[in-house]
């Protein structure tokens, strides 16, 4: 299997974006807006199909539309919370606008399933140059914020009043979130960024209540699911994304039996 080069810049890709998906989705969960994460997915979308028309890498589009509304969403703060309805009706459109873009620039609608549902196997040696790159600054930024960040989820009126600025930490983390959002893309696409971003964080914090060994269980779970999800790819000829999305299931089911047990 690592005979191929394409082979070896799957597991590369899918490994990076695994780890910086599982940990950054793991505070995600912990702040409930995974349905935020969701509509970033989706402006990306457009971002993708927008830059696409204007003879742009759709990579660059989608990282700069989903920096944008991680940046709106997060300037929200906590009222983020409660407004499903809006972000939907955001989410819903921003789809629509790509459909519209798809249709002024038909040349790239064969492309068009490798941007919804990704395609892990074709990522290049630059695309995967770009990726650890976001890896490498989200996960800095991640860290340096981290602690405020905690403070700010688990008891936001304390932290307000210890001069935390809630706005400015959500704004922060949303940045972060639509990073590893536009990056998720690459691997699962803008359908199944739920995959890698909720499913292995929602699995890690059924199993242990810890911060860091939450952490380490969500980045651990994510990246063994991409890792054996590309391997199944190879020798069954499925898709890499279902693969990944049925192991993230099944992980999630068995934490689940795992908490009732317990």
């Amino acid at each position: 299997m690592f005979e191929y080069d394409f082979m070896v810049n799957a597991f590369a890709a899918s490994g990076i974006i695994a780890v910086l998906a599982g940990i950054v989705g793991y505070f995600l969960v912990m702040r409930e807006q995974t349905f935020a994460g969701h509509a970033l997915s989706h402006v990306g979308f457009t971002g993708a199909t927008g830059a696409a028309l204007i003879g742009v890498s759709p990579l660059w589009g989608m990282i700069a539309f989903t920096l944008a509304a991680g940046l709106s969403m997060g300037a929200l703060g906590e009222r983020l919370a409660g407004r499903d309805v809006a972000i939907g009706v955001v989410l819903s459109l921003s789809l629509g606008c790509g459909l519209l873009f798809l249709h002024f620039f038909t040349a790239y609608a064969t492309q068009i399933t490798a941007l919804l549902f990704g395609n892990v196997l074709g990522v290049t040696h630059a695309t995967l140059a770009i990726l650890a790159g976001i890896a490498v600054a989200s996960l800095v930024a991640l860290g340096v914020i981290m602690r405020p960040l905690v403070f700010a989820t688990l008891q936001p009126e304390l932290a307000e009043a210890k001069g935390v600025s809630l706005r400015v930490v959500s704004m922060l983390f949303l940045t972060i979130a639509a990073l590893t959002v536009a990056a998720c893309t690459q691997i699962v696409g803008v359908l199944l960024v739920f995959t890698l971003m909720v499913g292995p964080a929602a699995a890690a914090q059924n199993i242990s209540t810890r911060l860091r060994s939450g952490i380490a269980l969500a980045a651990a779970f994510a990246l063994a699911q991409a890792w054996l999800g590309v391997t199944l790819a190879f020798y069954t000829d499925w898709p890499t994304s279902f693969w990944i999305t049925a192991l993230a299931a099944l992980v999630y089911l068995a934490s689940l039996l795992a908490r009732r047990r317990s």
